[in-house]
């Protein structure tokens, strides 16, 4: 079998994209991409007080999360300082 004839495009993990992103997220671990400390969600310190939400890292204050809600609808998530999420 060919490469080719196993490619889908992204449409085809909706399924599993709604699962992984429909559970209660202040139990997960993330992973600091820069120092690598794991911490659950709600361990995380928020920063609400800007357009957009920021979390940081509790152990080296790392950038970790931004989330931007716009007025209209729709938001922006930027996960650059996250290595790895385990949703329990």
């Amino acid at each position: 079998m060919q490469m080719e004839e196993l490619r889908l495009d992204g449409n085809a993990a909706a399924g599993i994209l709604s699962e992984v992103f429909a559970v209660e997220m202040t139990s997960a671990i993330e992973t600091c991409e820069g120092c690598g400390a794991a911490n659950a969600v709600g361990a995380t310190l928020l920063y609400a007080h800007a357009p957009g939400m920021v979390l940081r890292c509790p152990s080296c204050g790392a950038m970790l999360m931004c989330i931007v809600e716009f007025p209209d609808g729709g938001f922006v998530v930027d996960l650059s300082g996250i290595r790895r999420i385990r949703m329990l």
